[in-house]
């Protein structure tokens, strides 16, 4: 199955206008079988890791902007409970956000900040596929006039940013997506 990135935002109105959107993301991306990864912060990719793991996910992943699970902890003050694994890059908040993007094989989109914007404008740079789920405020309901700027330029992918008002809406853009372009290599992307 893909690595599905949670993004949205860590603090701000749009955590509490999204906290359903983010356990309905964990939740969904959990039951059709996929892998989890989020910036190992707190907020909505938080929520969605609990709800993820609440789910039976099978492989949650978190990479942190800290070098060590101290600094995570102690100088982020960033959780470590709903991962099975946390990927401490060193990187800081910049560096950590194009290693998420890049490891990921898609991104849900929730509400979002600054961050946000930023892991989105990674995901076109580097036509990843990102579905954004509707009803959190923040950066998310700012996209849609951006896209026609984007467009304007001649930067976005055709089939690569979606919206919806729900995650299983936005999960079966993305699959299908996904799927169609993985379709010579469905034997990498089978289920363990």
């Amino acid at each position: 199955m893909y690595q599905i990135c949670v993004s949205g935002a860590s603090r701000g109105k749009s955590v509490e206008q999204g906290t359903e959107l983010a356990k309905q993301a964990g939740k969904e991306i959990a039951k059709q079988g996929h892998s989890l990864l989020t910036g190992a912060t707190i907020g909505l990719p938080n929520i969605a890791a609990e709800s993820y793991k609440k789910a039976g996910g099978l492989m949650s992943v978190g990479i942190s902007p800290a070098a060590s699970k101290q600094e995570h902890v102690l100088k982020y003050r960033l959780p470590t409970e709903h991962y099975d694994t946390i990927l401490f890059t060193g990187l800081h908040y910049i560096g950590r956000d194009t290693l998420l993007i890049n490891s990921s094989d898609a991104v849900v989109s929730i509400g979002g900040r600054m961050g946000t914007l930023h892991e989105f404008t990674i995901a076109i740079e580097t036509d990843t596929p990102i579905g954004f789920i509707m009803g959190a405020g923040g950066i998310s309901s700012e996209v849609q006039d951006m896209l026609d700027l984007l467009k304007a330029s001649d930067r976005i992918a055709a089939n690569q940013v979606y919206f919806g008002n729900d995650a299983t809406t936005v999960l079966s853009k993305l699959t299908k997506v996904l799927n169609e372009h993985n379709k010579a290599y469905r034997h990498i992307y089978r289920k363990k």
